[in-house]
């Protein structure tokens, strides 16, 4: 495989991604950010900023180093939230990062935000998130919504551990990621569910959703 066919194949997977993620409603208003690495190098590829992700083109994706420098010409300014993929690239073994916005992950955001996680248990989703033993829980880390982009990073970055591929941030959105793509699609997947699930669940115990 050559750099050149390695770069397209992110930047295809990057705008398919895209287009999935936005018709099933979690990127409204041209928000959240995707990203996957370039194979056999520390480069990657990510959404431009302000673009409609539903008819996002694999021309349309950027080219970075892993210090968030643009690589190719383009009238595109890459994602405000770069760094938060650098930050993740740089500490965990990953090969793609999923950003979205829903309803469902930010009300979960606010709900658990003062005990600094969530905590989800006996489903059966959780073995899409790596999880197979009968007993299996997965404690999913929430950090501040920092205006700061810097700070907001770096809080994404020290808040990820291992075997939890995911960081919810407070009324914002959750990072999610995998090995490859398909992975990090798959755990994005998983923790819609079991946000969507959790939130029906206080609902229908008429629970105030508040804290």
């Amino acid at each position: 495989m050559t750099s050149n066919q390695a770069i397209l194949e992110a930047k295809q997977a990057v705008a398919k991604l895209a287009v999935d993620l936005s018709g099933r409603g979690w990127m409204p208003a041209t928000s959240g950010n995707l990203s996957v690495r370039v194979d056999g190098t520390t480069d990657f590829c990510i959404t431009p900023s302000g673009v409609d992700k539903g008819a996002l083109q694999a021309t349309d994706v950027l080219l970075l180093d892993l210090d968030g420098t643009v690589l190719e010409e383009t009238r595109y300014r890459p994602s405000a939230e770069t760094i938060v993929h650098q930050k993740l690239y740089a500490s965990e073994e990953c090969g793609s990062v999923l950003h979205v916005h829903t309803v469902y992950n930010n009300m979960v955001s606010q709900l658990y935000f003062n005990q600094g996680h969530v905590e989800f248990a006996d489903h059966e989703l959780l073995k899409a998130l790596g999880h197979w033993e009968p007993d299996a829980k997965i404690t999913l880390p929430i950090v501040e919504n920092h205006a700061d982009l810097q700070l907001l990073g770096q809080a994404v970055g020290e808040a990820a551990v291992a075997g939890v591929p995911g960081v919810l941030v407070r009324n914002h959105g959750i990072y999610a990621f995998g090995r490859k793509p398909f992975d990090a699609k798959r755990h994005l997947e998983a923790f819609e569910f079991l946000f969507e699930y959790h939130v029906r669940m206080l609902q229908l115990a008429q629970v105030p959703l508040h804290r």
